[in-house]
């Protein structure tokens, strides 16, 4: 998928949002994708690593919500083991997750609605790493017009947020993966260790200032 076709994409998204948060409403839909194949997700297990749900780049058969919530969950019991084992001492470092929203935190194609439901596995994981002491940071490609309902729909469902990062108007004109990448920069810049940056699109995880990336199933960017 293209840099514009990632921001028309994303922008698709917020402007939902915003009908939603102004009281317009909307149906429940269900996204597609390709399918995914049958083999496990990998992982390089290293630092500066990345799980990533395995899927297949040919198959055009679409991919229903249960495909989509198992691709997730293999991708999250990767992340389990290593969040524990990474934030079992932290000797006073300052520990951070960054993750991405539509689709990643909150299920935005698959439950059009707002608020819009939690990604049940990810909230699960935030919510340990949070009683480990790890403050959460959401940073996302939505405009900030959308700062106040995302943050109520974040915090109604059940995340811990220490911050969230919307974009201002220059931003918008900046591609989404240099974007997100300055806003890890700043999260380091005030003292931070980000232990993990989770999305589920190369946007949300390129550009390094994350020890080990975990990247959620979009099916080469059908979903946002």
């Amino acid at each position: 998928m293209t840099p514009a076709r990632v921001r028309s994409r994303r922008l698709g998204v917020t402007t939902v949002a915003v009908a939603l948060a102004i009281g317009l409403g909307g149906a429940a839909t269900t996204a597609t994708a390709a399918t995914t194949s049958a083999a496990t997700p990998s992982a390089t297990g290293t630092t500066s690593g990345t799980a990533t749900a395995a899927t297949s780049g040919t198959a055009a058969a679409k991919v229903d919500y249960e495909t989509w919530k198992r691709d997730v969950k293999a991708v999250i019991d990767q992340a389990r083991p290593y969040v524990e084992q990474r934030t079992q001492n932290p000797g006073g470092e300052k520990q951070a997750i960054v993750l991405d929203i539509d689709n990643t935190s909150l299920e935005s194609d698959f439950k059009f609605a707002f608020p819009a439901p939690a990604v049940e596995p990810v909230l699960q994981l935030m919510k340990y790493a949070d009683t480990r002491g790890v403050d959460l940071f959401f940073v996302t490609a939505r405009p900030d017009i959308l700062t106040l309902p995302t943050q109520y729909n974040l915090e109604t469902v059940g995340y811990p947020v220490a911050g969230l990062y919307v974009r201002s108007l220059p931003d918008l004109f900046d591609e989404v993966a240099a974007y997100k990448t300055a806003k890890r920069a700043e999260i380091e810049k005030k003292g931070y260790t980000i232990i993990a940056n989770i999305g589920n699109s190369p946007t949300d995880l390129v550009g390094g200032h994350a020890e080990k990336t975990f990247k959620l199933p979009d099916y080469d960017g059908q979903l946002s």
